[in-house]
Order: C-alpha cells, then sequence, then structure tokens
C-alpha cells in the first residue's frame, strides 16, 4: 500500500487522507440514526480524547519534525517552529474575529454580527475547526513530495508512513467528534438526516485543505518547516480556545474528570501511532 502510494501523485495522496479524515467523520455523524441525545460525560470524553489527540499530533507530529528539516535546511529551529505557531495561532484567532460563530454549548454569537440561524454559526465554528486538522495532514504528505523531488525514495517512505500515522490519528478523533456535532443539532431539533449532513459536512473542508498544503509544501520546500509549525499553532488554537473550555465545562457538570482521562487516553494513542508507525 505504502509503496504503491509513493507512484502517485502528491495531490492524489493528500486527496485519499483527507476522504480517509472526512469518511471517518462520516461514520461517527452516523450515530445520530441510532442516538437522539449525547450524554453529557460521553460528550467531556469525546471532546477530551479529541484534544489529547490533537495536542499529541502537534508536537509529535508536527512541532519536532519542523525541528529536524529546519537544522536540514540550516535554520534555527527554535526560531522557525515560534514563529511558525505564532502564524498558526493568528491565522486562526483572525478567522475567529472575522467570521461570525457559535461554539459547541453557547448560545452567544461571536465575531461579527449576523442573522444567521445558530445552526449555520454552528457549522462556521466546526468548519474552522477542521481546516488546521487538514492543513495538518496535508503539510505532513508535502514532506513526501520534498524527499522524493530530492531523489530521497527511502527517506520519502518513512515521511510517508508518518504521514499516514497522522491522518490515521486525526481520523480516530474525528470519529466520536462527528456524533458530537450531528447528535447536539438533533437535539436541538433538526431532523436525523440535516443532522448528518452537518456532521459530515464539517469535515468536507479537510480534504480541500490537504490537498493545499501537500502542494503548497512541493512547490516550496524551503516553507516545509514553518508549515509544520503553523498546522500546529492552528491545532493548538482550536484545543485551547474551544475543545478544553468546553471539555471541561462538560466535566464539571458530570462532577467527574471525564474530560482528563479523554485527554490522556487520546494523547497516548495519538504518540503510539506516531512513534511507532513514524
Amino acid at each position: 500500500m505504502v509503496d504503491w502510494l509513493l507512484t502517485q501523485p502528491i495531490w492524489l495522496i493528500a486527496l485519499f487522507a483527507g476522504l480517509l479524515t472526512w469518511g471517518i467523520t462520516a461514520l461517527g455523524a452516523g450515530l445520530v440514526f441510532f442516538f437522539k441525545s449525547m450524554d453529557k460525560k460521553i460528550y467531556a470524553l469525546t471532546l477530551g480524547f479529541a484534544s489529547g489527540v490533537m495536542i499529541a499530533a502537534s508536537v509529535w507530529s508536527l512541532i519536532l519534525p519542523a525541528m529536524e528539516y529546519s537544522e536540514l535546511l540550516g535554520y534555527i529551529p527554535w526560531i522557525v517552529v515560534s514563529v511558525g505557531v505564532l502564524l498558526g495561532v493568528g491565522f486562526l484567532y483572525g478567522f475567529d474575529k472575522m467570521l461570525p460563530h457559535v461554539h459547541f454549548g453557547d448560545h452567544k454569537p461571536e465575531g461579527p454580527r449576523t442573522h444567521l440561524s445558530r445552526t449555520r454559526l454552528l457549522m462556521f465554528s466546526i468548519t474552522l475547526h477542521n481546516i488546521p486538522e487538514g492543513l495538518a495532514v496535508g503539510v505532513a504528505i508535502g514532506a513526501v513530495g520534498v524527499f522524493l523531488n530530492q531523489g530521497d525514495p527511502g527517506i520519502a517512505r518513512e515521511a510517508l508512513v508518518a504521514a499516514l500515522a497522522v491522518a490515521l490519528g486525526i481520523g480516530i478523533q474525528n470519529f466520536p467528534e462527528g456524533a458530537a456535532v450531528s447528535i447536539p443539532l438533533r437535539a436541538e431539533g433538526l431532523s436525523r438526516r440535516k443532522a448528518f449532513f452537518y456532521g459530515q459536512a464539517s469535515a468536507l473542508v479537510e480534504p480541500v485543505f490537504c490537498i493545499i498544503g501537500a502542494l503548497l509544501v512541493t512547490v516550496m520546500a524551503q516553507v516545509l518547516p514553518f508549515a509544520l509549525a503553523f498546522a500546529a499553532g492552528a491545532m493548538i488554537f482550536v484545543v485551547v480556545e474551544e475543545l478544553i473550555p468546553e471539555a471541561r465545562n462538560m466535566s464539571t457538570n458530570t462532577g467527574a474528570h471525564y474530560s482528563t482521562w479523554g485527554f490522556t487516553i487520546g494523547f497516548i494513542i495519538m504518540m503510539v501511532l506516531d512513534v511507532a508507525l513514524g
């Protein structure tokens, strides 16, 4: 499978990885056909799990490789990573201010005033959340193209295995995330079909930004370490700004530490995937 993928165009590999993460999201969103509501304990566990996966992916799959590639290119690693992370956080912060949206559990819209429904505002928030995930997978795949262009098939193969580990990790956390989108929408009164549609549609940006990230890095190899750190910063913003606060809020309401355990499990699974496969 890996050897076959190495013979394919980078954009096609990125599309495959992006469709994988989207498909697993759709599977999770499909749970809305079996459940009408989600227990707060499960919700807290789910959000914590997603947070753990994204933080682990940011460190092992993005920041550490960014430092390694920086050294290969003759850059100063800590400067590259610092700049990249700040740009990633700033990028999503800007979008957060410019786009009207609403977070899970909130009823007060954020950003510019709008007459859009809460459902549509929630979709903006979810879409914003999934952009860095697509970029993270795409940038990791872009590294494969860089090494292939440099005539290093062995390193390219290792980079592809690592990129697939990132895609699998993001996909795993997308399954409960898809359910965490569709089931609350169903509870708010949407039909099962509409709730499923919005749940799976929340991840449609991932294949798109996966391809964008891969092609950008392939064409401009010098930006690879910056792009990796940028994706890490964007993912960290999503975790700190949205996932952890909502997960803690759900845990507080249940009187237990479900979000903490979810975070720990997600972090360990992603770390093991990256170290074992990457």
